[in-house]
């Protein structure tokens, strides 16, 4: 059985798309028609240096991701058992199951990334072979309740969020206990507390649109488990401020039968954490 996962932000990188672009020229008409602005030019030159901006990251990766999911499906027909994608990932998944076309998923997408671009004052780092006891308990020892998990990725690598000065005292005490971390380079603590102000504005957007039924099952970051028709609004919105959970759901793909996990986008982040996890 196979499973297609759809990598998140932190995987684009200039170039990505390719010819794919000219290739399904229809998509790429539609994208520049939806955010106004030449989504190739964005991905291949990156003229204005925005591809890593939040605002442009998440819907050049949602179109790219789709670009690569429609060649991987011309080169393999072969249907999915299941799908999931990480963070943003996660509405490619959405998308590949019928949940809603190309263009009500960008406009979704780009909803979401105006919200989170407009969040700051946080930011995120992950932690390197550190258990999550261990990492509770030096969060607890500073008394950094404020700071949450964000993405519980695989058993050696777990991202933190939180606002700055909480994260660098958990860096001091990092550096004390030998703990491996790295700074992200976000602009905010996406995936935790700080996000819950935007979930309610997101939600309301997203009553708005149109979901169809889901045609393959899809896991969500929230929990691990699967998506049911009823509640796409209720997990989207709560996924800006839950955490990740990545490991979770590639125990249950394995644990539903799934014994290969195809990566469909820029990168190989999330092909890398399923061999650690697995």
């Amino acid at each position: 059985m196979k499973a297609y996962i759809f990598p998140g932000q932190g995987s684009q990188s200039q170039g990505m798309g390719g010819e794919l672009f000219d290739e399904f020229d229809f998509y790429t008409r539609m994208a520049d028609d939806i955010l106004g602005y030449s989504i190739k030019e964005l991905c291949l030159n990156d003229p204005e240096r925005q591809l890593n901006n939040t605002l442009y990251t998440q819907p050049a990766l949602f179109t790219v991701n789709t670009l690569c999911y429609l060649k991987a499906i011309q080169d393999d027909p072969t249907p999915a058992a299941c799908l999931a994608g990480h963070s943003l990932g996660e509405y490619n998944a959405l998308l590949a199951a019928g949940a809603f076309g190309f263009d009500d998923g960008l406009r979704i997408v780009h909803k979401r990334a105006q919200l989170m671009s407009s969040a700051s004052g946080g930011g995120m780092a992950a932690v390197i072979n550190c258990d999550i006891d261990r990492l509770r308990a030096c969060l607890n020892q500073g008394g950094l309740d404020g700071i949450d998990v964000a993405n519980y990725n695989s058993d050696s690598q777990i991202v933190i969020a939180g606002l700055q000065p909480d994260l660098a005292a958990a860096y001091g005490l990092f550096d004390e206990q030998g703990i491996v971390y790295v700074p992200l380079k976000v602009s905010a603590a996406f995936h935790s507390r700080q996000m819950a102000p935007l979930k309610e504005a997101f939600a309301d957007f997203l009553r708005g649109i149109g979901f169809s039924p889901l045609q393959v099952p899809v896991l969500s970051n929230v929990d691990g488990g699967f998506y049911s028709d009823d509640n796409l609004v209720e997990r989207l919105s709560a996924q800006l401020c839950s955490s990740v959970m990545w490991r979770d759901s590639v125990l249950n793909m394995r644990a539903t039968g799934v014994t290969r996990f195809k990566e469909v986008g820029p990168g190989d982040v999330l092909t890398k954490l399923v061999g650690k996890i697995l």
